[in-house]
């Protein structure tokens, strides 16, 4: 068999039709239900996102569990963070799930899917997925082919209405909310969980895209990228008050408000800072992109610990250190503080609804007071899977290696590697990391002045170059 690029770091993600066939789906979910009953469990939660071909795959999955031994169920289409939600549960006849799938491209484009997979409340990722990936290769699809019954329906659970009703109980402090809300679920399946919420507790608000549409006709669900909050801008513009958005999945958030001099867009390290605020001697996890004044600032009141990105990653970080929070700056944001510790983006959008309740919209003061710092967006440079990670290598080396430098190169007062490369300089960071999703390098920089920002950027954009010509790689 071909080998197939569709086995990452967090999960597993392919095309519809192309890496992901029946065939090689049925593979998977036989090799899913055999760890998860190696571990002692027996059933598995099974949700889907609204991508047209979801469906189908979830079929495909079902069968792979079914032929494995243990018991599927159908969560239906929900947001990853519900599917994570359904692992809490108790549901009737004393069912508990001893792990779930989600079945989801995330904020890929409309011919991608894949599996985000949680087994006994762990996520599944890194070296076990690289492990799966073997054994995917040496299983015969005729075996588990016979494995499957001729006959066999995967019961429902409704885990919806449960997750609806949790967060109407936790936050009934909110209800008749009156600050203007705008939400862009942007064709996702967000919509299917944040309005019932919001309409249950008597919460107005402007919704944009709210139908779950998986061939996502009105804009890419990534709110990430600044184009695709045009919509948001513009609806908070128009009637004031805070504005979320929502990938195509339902676990990343972005926070737009309305301010007299333009819409202000939060990042995730931002609203750690503010969150951060409201807890006691906090402990809060951020990744290698976040920025120094969320570090400096969270470390004057409690305890910012710097680690790897990815949700999983921060996950399992988060329960190792019992951490109240944890940060990615692309807006993945996990609560462990009268939560659950996975990343939630309709939960995080209800906690910065409580913010304003108790402050109005001057919930993010703590911000203006903290220094002035000038950074790059995250910044992609395209290579391949092969040697993204050996182009990052060759630049550690060559950074702890002062000869290896050009003479003008900036001063290098740190150099942190738990994620890629990050170099503290007199004035400022630069972040050069392997992405662990796409065949990329990601990059980004920040400093107490443009000028020395640019500089930085500069000095080691040029350093990898260098590097990419001597590899091959143009």
């Amino acid at each position: 068999m071909e080998k197939l690029a569709i086995f990452r770091e967090y999960d597993i993600r392919g095309i519809y039709g192309q890496d992901l066939v029946r065939e090689n789906v049925v593979r998977i979910g036989y090799l899913v239900g055999q760890e998860l009953h190696k571990r002692g469990g027996e059933t598995l939660g099974v949700g889907f996102d609204a991508r047209v071909h979801s469906y189908e795959i979830f079929g495909w999955f079902c069968d792979g569990v079914l032929a494995s031994g243990v018991t599927p169920y159908n969560l239906g289409e929900i947001p990853t963070p519900v599917g994570y939600f359904a692992l809490y549960c108790d549901f009737k006849d004393n069912l508990n799930l001893d792990g779930s799938v989600m079945i989801t491209g995330s904020h890929n484009p409309p011919e991608y899917n894949g599996f985000k997979i949680t087994l006994l409340k762990e996520p599944f990722f890194g070296e076990e997925i690289y492990a799966l990936q073997r054994d995917f290769y040496a299983l015969d699809f005729d075996f588990v082919a016979q494995k499957i019954p001729s006959k066999s329906k995967v019961k429902a659970l409704n885990v919806l209405d449960l997750y609806v009703e949790y967060m109407c109980k936790e936050f009934a402090h909110l209800k008749d909310f009156k600050i203007p809300i705008s939400i862009d679920c942007g064709n996702g399946v967000a919509g299917v969980s944040i309005t019932k919420i919001l309409d249950k507790l008597g919460i107005s608000y402007e919704g944009l895209f709210l139908e779950p549409d998986g061939n996502f006709p009105n804009h890419h669900p990534d709110p990430s990228e600044e184009d695709n909050l045009s919509f948001l801008h513009k609806s908070v513009q128009q009637i004031g008050g805070i504005g979320f958005a929502f990938d195509g999945d339902g676990d990343r958030l972005a926070v737009v408000k309305y301010t007299p001099k333009g819409n202000k867009v939060y990042k995730g390290d931002e609203l750690a800072i503010i969150f951060a605020q409201k807890i006691p001697k906090p402990v809060v996890i951020g990744e290698v992109k976040c920025s120094l004044n969320m570090y400096e600032s969270i470390d004057k009141i409690g305890t910012a610990i710097m680690y790897k990105t990815g949700h999983s990653n921060l996950k399992v970080k988060l329960k190792k250190t019992n951490a109240h929070m944890a940060f990615e700056v692309s807006g993945h944001i996990f609560f462990n503080d009268r939560y659950f510790g996975f990343d939630d983006a309709t939960y995080a959008a209800l906690r910065v609804l409580e913010l304003l309740n108790s402050e109005g919209l001057e919930f993010d003061k703590v911000l203006e007071e903290l220094p002035k710092l000038y950074s790059t967006d995250e910044i992609k440079i395209e290579t391949t899977e092969e040697a993204k990670f050996i182009i990052v290598e060759r630049l550690k080396k060559m950074l702890e290696n002062p000869n290896a430098l050009p003479i003008n190169f900036p001063k290098i007062m740190e150099i942190i590697t738990i994620d890629g490369v990050r170099v503290i300089f007199e004035k400022g960071w630069g972040l050069i990391r392997a992405s662990n999703t796409t065949p990329a390098l990601v990059t980004r920089f920040e400093a107490k002045s443009e000028e020395a920002c640019k500089t930085y950027q500069k000095a080691l954009l040029e350093l990898l170059e260098q590097i990419k010509e001597c590899n091959g790689d143009n």
